[in-house]
This record gives C-alpha cells, structure tokens and sequence, in this order.
C-alpha cells in the first residue's frame, strides 16, 4: 500500500505563498485519486482539493477555489498544492490523502480515502 508524506507547511502572512508537496513511498501513485484535507482546531477535516488519476479533473472546494492549485506529477511520485492569497482562515493541518475510488466532487467522504500522510502545519498570521 503507498505511504504518504507531506512536506512543504509553514508560517506565512496573510497575502502570502506557500506549496505543499506530498511524496509517495511506492511507484504506483497513478492507481489513486489524490486529495488534501484540512484541518482547523475544534474543527472537522474537510477535504479541499482534489486530483484524478490522470490529472486533468482538479476539483475544489468553494472555499480555496481561485486561490488554490492541486497538481500531481506521477513520474516523480508527489502531488502538490500551491496555495496564493493566503487568509488567516486557512490555517490548519493539511493533510493528503489516496483513494482507489472517485474521483470525487469536494468535500468528499473521509471514509473514501484510505492512506493518510502524518500532516504539515500551515499557519497564517500577521
């Protein structure tokens, strides 16, 4: 099964830049719909962003749509999310996920996904 790591999280200001990446232990990561989810403090996890397996369906979330930008490169194994005009809203743990089903409208069913990455930090703040 493919493990996950996210990498990429950090302190920015509101306005800011940040990309996430999420590499893949094993070489099979085109069987999988990708995500990436959030999650706030006292907060359910939401899912976000999401990619199909071939990358060219990138739904999102109402609430990153415009600003954020889910990719996946399938020969280096890592999918990314580029995140512009950071608010404060979105900090939270970003998390990555794989699915052998979907593809999927966003938020999906957590259930969906069944290979988690540990998570990366994202904080915005002035």
């Amino acid at each position: 099964q493919v493990q996950l790591v996210e990498s990429g999280g950090g302190s920015v200001q509101p306005g800011g830049s940040l990309r996430l990446s999420c590499t893949a232990s094993r070489s099979t990561p085109e069987n999988y719909f990708m995500a990436w989810f959030r999650q706030a403090p006292g907060k359910p996890r939401e899912g976000i962003a999401g990619v199909s397996r071939d990358g060219s369906t990138t739904p999102y979330a109402d609430s990153v749509k415009g600003r954020f930008t889910v990719s996946r490169d399938n020969a280096k194994n890592t999918l990314y999310l580029q995140m512009n005009s950071l608010k404060s809203e979105d900090t939270a743990m970003y998390y990555c996920a794989a699915s052998r089903g979907g593809p999927y409208f966003m938020p999906p069913r957590l259930t969906d996904f069944g290979v988690w990455g540990q998570g990366t930090q994202v904080t915005v703040s002035s």
